[in-house]
């Protein structure tokens, strides 16, 4: 690893006014952690690892400035985003947590594997940290990277309580860097978090100021055919969905963070030329997705939610709630470069800047057009040959990566669903449902279907609950808005909105672990798992329960290794966190396959991850947007 030293005088001579001019800015942007004040950013840090000594956190309610507004935020010893926690692998760590608030409080160590009853979840781990009290976590740091720990008691991340922690490693990197910078994305919103949930109960698409007009039909029209845009219209009204329901919060109340600066207060890192520089990416979001660029620079992915991957070099990556991705850039100019993350549903942005000296800028990118979900997007590729409708409608279409497929309805009864290929994948055991773990027969639609099904079993020509292949798929009631009739993998594509973005964009499947994961065993099970949701209702789940109907955690023995198969029959994207363990995910590269924490499986996927089970306890399993694992797309998985 190299280390460059600033010693130049005029080096030495901005850095003094980057320094006078961070004194001023503090007035703007109160209770700002030292990472996101500091524009010289940081060298590579070394820090004496040598003794264990107590970290204290204090979580209380303080005021913030968020913009040009005040409002309260639920703060860690004052800031937000909270302080950098640094540790090294191998470290012994206790962190003592003092709670200041008037009602309970946790902190969960997100990605860390660590002893379930230091994980910090209330209800499932440990109690909770009650008002006036102080829980100590002690736990040895098996690992390295870049992670961050944030709140799992009711709203709190989205009020403030989140943070960044990075792990150096034991032994030297395989890849060098001058200087690094830590890049901790989120959305703020000055409403009550309950009211914005009681407002998506009542109406779901609150938030979308993005729908499509009778001026946007005749534009539609004159692009493709009078009578492809009104088969489209009416499939999706049939649906009582929306194909620009991308997000449910949107930028209608969120205002995008980067490192805690609203966009128009431009967080700056500075940089030499000739520099290479590490960029740490956190996405700490309660309910976005964002799209990261930095025009005039490629990004080399060099880690991704901690883990080493072979280096990988794009324009841009989509990162997820939840993850995290280390990238490398190397800006040989002495200018400014915007850093970029847009919101997946473009309703705004959070941005940053790279440059060698405080005060400069660079030009913003245009926002792009809102993106449209398909009917590809929904599982229902093969249906679409029954309107005429054209699958790249909108900014529809399909990225370079994808695969072609079938057209239209031509051969349906003889042909088998994408959903029924297996991944290159041996040695399963019985597949399972996650409620039983145990074989299930396969369930039709019934002839009665609850309303909100049967829109959609119309839109099909009723046969909504049918695959290609004539095989029926499971019906969980209510609780799911719809079934995807031929999910399939999508670690090729980059996702709805990127497809036709002109340059490289990071997919999973240009993830490949740097070494062969450690254990290469096949699965001796596997336990299927639907996403679910009733997006009228806001209601989400997983197998058409919401937590507080799921009679048991999800069984797993301990040292078994096991599969989860997850099938997306939503129209949402949606963040899986697993706690306590290593999720492989199978993008076909095996025993490459990449190891995360958080997997985003897209509308209508099917998609499988290896687990090692190899932590004893209980340990939470949900989705990472905040408000899905709220109403219930939540469970518990029991190692015994």
């Amino acid at each position: 690893m190299t280390h460059n030293l600033i010693t130049r005088n005029t080096t030495r001579r901005r850095f003094l006014r980057s320094t006078v001019a961070i004194g001023l800015l503090t007035g703007l942007d109160r209770l700002l952690p030292a990472y996101a004040l500091q524009p010289a950013g940081q060298h590579p840090v070394h820090i004496d690892h040598s003794t264990t000594k107590a970290i204290d956190l204090t979580v209380r309610e303080s005021s913030l400035v968020v913009g040009d507004r005040q409002t309260s935020a639920v703060t860690v010893n004052g800031s937000v985003p909270g302080p950098l926690l640094r540790f090294r692998e191998g470290q012994d760590v206790i962190l003592r947590v003092n709670n200041a608030l008037r009602e309970d409080t946790s902190i969960h160590w997100h990605g860390l594997v660590l002893p379930a009853d230091m994980d910090g979840v209330p209800g499932v781990s440990f109690a909770g940290i009650k008002p006036g009290e102080t829980f100590t976590y002690r736990f040895a740091v098996k690992q390295n990277g870049t992670y961050w720990y944030h709140s799992h008691s009711g709203f709190q991340e989205q009020l403030g309580l989140f943070g960044p922690l990075i792990i150096d490693p034991a032994e030297p990197e395989p890849f060098s860097f001058d200087r690094e910078h830590v890049v901790m994305l989120s959305d703020w919103t000055f409403e009550n978090p309950h009211r914005i949930l009681a407002r998506l109960k009542k109406q779901s698409n609150f938030y979308n100021y993005q729908q499509r007009t009778v001026p946007g039909f005749f534009q539609d029209a004159s692009k493709q055919g009078f009578r492809t845009a009104l088969a489209d219209r009416l499939q999706w009204g049939r649906m009582r969905m929306d194909p620009t329901d991308i997000s449910d919060i949107t930028g209608q109340t969120y205002t995008y963070l980067f490192n805690g600066r609203a966009p128009a207060s431009n967080w700056t890192g500075l940089f030499m030329p000739g520099e290479r520089v590490r960029l740490r990416f956190i996405n700490a979001g309660a309910a976005t997705y964002f799209d990261v660029r930095i025009p005039g620079l490629k990004m080399t992915v060099v880690q991704a939610d901690g883990q080493y991957v072979q280096p990988v070099t794009v324009e841009e990556f989509r990162i997820a709630n939840a993850e995290t991705f280390d990238v490398i850039v190397e800006p040989k100019e002495d200018r400014a470069y915007t850093i970029f993350a847009e919101a997946m549903d473009r309703s705004g942005y959070a941005r940053g800047t790279l440059a060698t000296r405080q005060g400069m800028e660079a030009p913003i990118p245009p926002r792009r057009p809102r993106p449209l979900r398909t009917m590809a997007d929904m599982g229902m590729e093969n249906m679409e040959g029954m309107t005429g409708m054209d699958s790249a409608s909108g900014t529809g279409g399909h990225s370079s990566h994808t695969p072609a497929k079938s057209d239209g309805m031509a051969g349906m009864k003889g042909m088998e669903s994408n959903a029924s290929q297996p991944a290159a994948h041996t040695g399963h055991g019985k597949t399972a449902t996650a409620e039983s773990s145990t074989a299930m027969p396969e369930m039709s639609m019934p002839a009665e279907a609850p309303h909100s099904q049967q829109g959609q079993a119309k839109a099909t020509g009723e046969m909504a609950g049918m695959e290609m292949s004539g095989k029926p798929v499971k019906n969980f009631g209510p609780a799911n808005s719809m079934s995807a009739m031929s999910p399939r993998s999508r670690v090729h594509e980059p996702g709805t909105g990127l497809e036709d973005a002109g340059h490289r964009v990071l997919v999973y499947a240009d993830l490949r672990s740097l070494k062969p994961g450690p254990d290469q065993r096949p699965s001796e099970r596997e336990i299927e798992m639907h996403l679910t949701g009733n997006m009228e209702r806001y209601m989400w789940s997983f197998d058409g329960k919401k937590f507080s109907e799921a009679s048991t955690p999800i069984p797993f023995k301990l040292g078994e290794r096991v599969r989860l198969t997850f099938i997306n029959d939503t129209m949402m994207s949606h963040p899986l966190h697993l706690h306590g363990m290593w999720m492989d995910l199978d993008t076909g590269a095996a025993p490459h396959n990449p190891r995360k924490h958080t997997i985003s499986v897209q509308p209508g996927e099917k998609l499988s991850v290896d687990i090692t089970a190899d932590a004893p306890g209980m340990w939470a399993f949900h989705c990472h947007i905040l408000y899905h694992m709220e109403v219930g797309m939540f469970r518990v998985v029991s190692v015994t």
